[in-house]
């Protein structure tokens, strides 16, 4: 796990519920599920890390419906993220179209 401050805290959501099988292509990230979509959440360090991760979506073959760079006060206990909606708002948003990656 990487140590707190190093990175930014992003949240990147995907169409699909994925199973707990798909945790080591996400390692360092925390995984849930919402709503038929899934929800990781985690420090990303730079630029290259953050392409490594959206790779790996694309390369599962994932529908990525948002990445979002979030405030560092933002509360990433299951109550808080459970309460927060992965709609713009919170953060920066990209928004991606289907078949960027392809």
């Amino acid at each position: 796990m990487m140590a707190k401050g190093t990175g930014t805290l992003h949240r990147i959501v995907v169409r699909s519920e994925l199973s707990d099988t798909y945790a080591a292509a996400f390692e360092g990230m925390e995984m849930q599920t919402k709503d038929g979509d899934t929800i990781l959440t985690g420090e990303v360090i730079d630029q290259p890390h953050l392409y490594g991760i959206l790779d790996r979506i694309n390369a599962i073959g994932l529908e990525l419906l948002s990445v979002q760079a979030l405030p560092e006060d933002v509360n990433l206990t299951a109550e808080g993220m459970e309460n927060q909606s992965h709609e713009p708002g919170g953060g920066r948003l990209l928004g991606f179209r289907q078949g960027l990656f392809t």
